[in-house]
This record gives structure tokens, sequence and C-alpha cells, in this order.
């Protein structure tokens, strides 16, 4: 044991003693690699982060016991009893959607300094500030894949005439930029559903969090009150074709009891108390159609979620990233240990071929 101990500290005084030896080469490094590593960092520009935090209405109801120890353990009981194919673990799927950005690219933004006052869409495409040193070692690879490559058509930085099923490439790398920039979890426990924009200016990120904030409440209200929109709008197609037909059939008894009002002849009452069950029939139809329209929009009332906002959308005072300082000192770090490697690379083969 005391031989092992021994060896462990010689290896040690010898890397050491080898690293010492070549303290001006890691000085060397140091300094290209803060040089490099600032040179990466400091021009990337800064970005800023929105949460919003929303409690949807739960409509299955379900407070049972063991509905809530099931929901401590992640366990959702419910989730097969409301019918709905889109339930909320699918939320985050939706916004990543071709057709859910689509709603956003028209929405108006503005920058805080007023410079900007764009669509949603021109605003992803024009203004993305990035790190120059980045586009610089890219533009040239770039240059050189577009030599071979067919020229597209350019787009005029309109959201108008975008074809969500045929998109160009440059419609493409926009949308996947905006998806890139809005993210949604749902969590399991409490159902709780967090929104999350990242967007390079507070106040678009601000905007844009609370714009999918509305729209996500939409596309939830909608699909959840299809069905019963649906019914509300058959029954009221319903009750205004009975309501003409009684209106007739009241007027047509109205104006033939006018006209035979001194008529003693009992074909002409009977043809009078024909009409007379005619618009009562009608007025019946009516009625039941009037009650089911009453049903139906309760129906829909019932079905229509409410929604609790727990944080809601305010502009960032302080940039969410990027962390320039911690990644120069990751990178220092990540070089010295490479050029401690290289540096004692003979040692830690002997050491290898050794054992």
């Amino acid at each position: 044991m005391e031989e092992i101990k021994k060896k462990q500290a010689v290896d040690i005084f010898v890397i050491w003693n080898r690293i010492w030896k070549k303290k001006k080469l890691f000085f060397i490094v140091g300094v290209v690699s803060f040089f490099l590593a600032c040179l990466w960092n400091l021009p990337t520009p800064r970005y800023y982060n929105c949460q919003v935090v929303l409690a949807p209405e739960n409509t299955a109801g379900n407070g049972s016991v063991m509905g809530n120890m099931a929901a401590m353990m992640g366990i959702d009981l419910n989730g097969n009893t409301t019918g709905d194919a889109i339930v909320p673990e699918l939320y985050p799927k939706v916004l990543q959607s071709n057709d859910f950005v689509g709603k956003l690219i028209d929405i108006r933004v503005k920058s805080q300094d007023g410079e900007i006052d764009t669509t949603y869409y021109a605003y992803k495409q024009k203004f993305q500030k990035g790190n120059p040193v980045i586009k610089a070692v890219i533009k040239v690879p770039k240059a050189i894949i577009g030599l071979f490559k067919k020229k597209e058509e350019k787009g005029k930085g309109s959201s108008k005439g975008v074809d969500l099923f045929n998109m160009t490439k440059e419609q493409s790398d926009v949308f996947d930029a905006i998806m890139n920039t809005v993210g949604c979890s749902v969590e399991m426990k409490t159902g709780l559903i967090t929104i999350s924009v990242t967007e390079q200016d507070p106040l678009i990120c601000a905007t844009i969090a609370d714009s999918v904030r509305a729209k996500l409440q939409d596309f939830i209200t909608e699909y959840r009150t299809n069905k019963a929109r649906n019914d509300v709008e058959y029954y009221k197609k319903l009750t205004a074709e009975a309501k003409r037909e009684y209106e007739k059939a009241r007027q047509g008894y109205g104006s033939y009891a006018d006209q035979n009002t001194d008529v003693v002849m009992q074909s002409f009452r009977l043809k009078e108390n024909d009409l007379e069950n005619d618009m009562q029939l009608k007025f019946n139809t009516y009625s039941a159609m009037r009650n089911q329209l009453q049903l139906a929009e309760a129906k829909l009332q019932e079905r229509t979620p409410a929604f609790t906002v727990i944080q809601r959308a305010t502009v960032p005072q302080t940039p969410a990233g990027p962390k320039r300082m911690l990644n120069i000192l990751i990178f220092m770090i990540f070089t010295a240990v490479i050029t401690g490697l290289y540096v004692c690379r003979d040692l830690i083969a002997n050491e290898l071929r050794s054992e």
C-alpha cells in the first residue's frame, strides 16, 4: 500500500514537473485561447426570454382520492374520459406545427427602441442579429456550395402569399426559426402549461409570448367546442326554418279566418280547423327547435374551457444570455486540459503500457 501511494506521489510530481517546464507553452496557449474565445463569444448578440404560465380548466373533474394520488405520481386517470384526441401532452407539438406558426407570422411587432415596426415574419427574416465572426466563417463554405446549386426565387420579405403546403426554402427557414424561438411544456402533475419565447429584443419577446398564449387558448377552445359549435349552428338553422314555417302558417290561418268570419258553412269551418291545427303543429316544432337550440348553447358554454393566467407576459429587464464570461472560462479550461494531455502524452502512454 505504501509503495502504491509512493508511486502515485512520484507520478503526480513528474506530471507537475513536466507541466512547469512547459509553462511558457501554457501561457501562449492560454493567451491565444482567451483571444479566440473573446472573438467568438463577445460579438454574440444578447437574447431575452419571456415565460407565460397557464392553468387550464379540468373539464373531466375527477376529484377522487385515487385520481389525486395518480396525479401526484404523474398519471392522468382522466386522460381518456374527455374523448379529446389532442391531449395537453401534445400542445408542444401543436406549437411546432406549420399551421400554428402560420397564425403568428402576421403579428405586428415593435422593438423597444422603436426602430423596428413590422410583421413577425419580416422581423425573423431581416432584423436578426448574428455573430459577425461566425457569419464570416460560414460565408465562404456557403458561397462555394451556392455555386453548385440552382438559384431560388427570393421572397419579398412579406408573409403574404405563404403557401403552407408548398413553401419556398426561404419561407421554410423563417418558419424553422420561429419554431426554435417558441417553446411549450406541460407539467403532468398539475396540468400547468408553460410557454417560453426567446428573442433578441425584450419588447418583441413579451409581445410574441402573449400572442402565443392567446393563439393557444383560441386553438384549445376551438378544438374542444368544435362539435358543440356545429350543433348550435345546426339548431339555429332548424329553428329559423321552423319559425318561418310557423309564421307562414299563422298568416295563412289569420287571413282565412278574417275572410270567412260570417260564413256558417261546415266545409269552411273544417278548413279553418285544419289550418289552425297545422299552425299549432308548426308552433310545436318551432318551440321544440328553440328548446334544442338553448340546450346546444348551454352545452357550448359548458365545453368552453376557462384559463387562469398564473404568470403573464412581461417585458424582461435582464438578458437571459449568452453567458459570455462562463463560455470563455470553459473554453480556456478545455484548452488547458488538452494542452496538458499533449505535454504528458508520453507519460500517459508509458503508464498505459505498464498496466
